[in-house]
C-alpha cells in the first residue's frame, strides 16, 4: 500500500472545481454510497474485475473509499491492469468530510 500514489482531498477538490478532465471512482458499497457521496462513479470493490471496461485506462483516475483501504486494493489492481494514471484519495470520504465538505459528517 506504501507505493499506491496519492491525492490528497484539497487537490481533488481544486481539480474538480476546475473542470479537469478526471474521474473519481467510488469503490464502496451502493449502501454507502447512497449515505453520502462525492460524486463518483460507483463501482463497488468487489465487483471491479467484471466491470473493468467501463473505465478508460488511458484518463486520470482517482480511486476512494471510506476510509483509504479498499481503494488502495482496487489503485493496485488497476496499475496491474495497464492504468498508468490513477491514484488512491488519501483518507477517503472521510478526509473528504472533514476537510471539504462537513455536511457529510455522520453520513459516511
Amino acid at each position: 500500500m506504501a507505493d499506491v500514489p496519492q491525492m490528497h482531498v484539497e487537490d481533488l477538490k481544486q481539480r474538480l472545481d476546475a473542470k479537469d478532465e478526471i474521474l473519481v471512482l467510488d469503490v464502496r458499497e451502493p449502501d454507502e454510497y447512497k449515505a453520502g457521496n462525492i460524486g463518483g462513479k460507483l463501482i463497488p470493490l468487489n465487483d471491479l474485475p467484471k466491470r473493468l471496461s467501463e473505465l478508460d485506462p488511458a484518463k486520470e483516475t482517482v480511486v476512494h473509499c471510506r476510509g483509504g483501504g479498499r481503494s488502495s486494493k482496487a489503485v493496485e489492481f488497476l496499475q496491474a491492469r495497464g492504468f498508468g494514471n490513477v491514484k488512491n484519495l488519501a483518507g477517503g470520504i472521510l478526509a473528504w468530510a472533514e476537510k471539504i465538505d462537513p455536511t457529510l459528517k455522520g453520513k459516511v
